[in-house]
């Protein structure tokens, strides 16, 4: 249960736009409203834990409840900036206030992390910032001015094929850099 709890406000996050554009029509604003918010809330005691997490889940349950009371339809499609933006802080304060999340996701696998790979993690979260920041303009600015079908296309597509190399090249150069150490 406890897994399925963590993987699912990933999953929701991976559908929604999908979900926003079916249901936009025939589904109500607050019901949306409510299905994210039970979705933060079952994700809250892992959240809490998390530097940034008590932030993300207080913004997260407001942006529930504006679109919940609102009723406005077209608040709906500012989630996905909403995540960029909170991950573009979370990477962002965590160099700033240190470790970086890259070195505590090296760590999680690796302890006893060379100090030598520190710089490395350290660049790595910047690619990272720089790609949400880059996200998060994208998708305002398909909220902002695009069709719905284009804005579902980058944020439940396009935006996959953006971050699939990232993370593969990241993959392949942090093996090279292993292998000449």
């Amino acid at each position: 249960m406890r897994r399925l709890i963590k993987i699912l406000l990933p999953l929701i996050g991976v559908l929604y736009p999908f979900l926003v554009y079916f249901g936009m029509e025939t589904i109500p604003p607050h019901v949306f409203a409510l299905v994210l918010a039970a979705a933060w809330l079952l994700r809250a005691p892992f959240l809490l834990r998390e530097p940034g997490g008590r932030w993300m889940l207080i913004v997260a349950l407001a942006y529930c409840a504006l679109l919940g009371v609102s009723g406005e339809s077209s608040l709906l499609r500012w989630y996905p900036t909403l995540i960029s933006l909170f991950l573009l802080l979370t990477f962002g304060l965590s160099l700033v206030y240190g470790p970086p999340v890259v070195e505590r996701i090296a760590r999680v696998r690796e302890p006893e992390l060379p100090d030598a790979a520190i710089p490395y993690t350290r660049k790595v979260t910047w690619v990272w910032v720089g790609f949400f920041v880059f996200n998060a303009a994208v998708s305002a600015a398909l909220t902002l001015w695009a069709p719905l079908k284009w804005w579902t296309l980058y944020n439940g597509l396009l935006v996959y094929f953006i971050m699939g190399p990232l993370f593969v090249g990241e993959w392949l150069l942090r093996k090279r850099l292993r292998v000449n150490a």
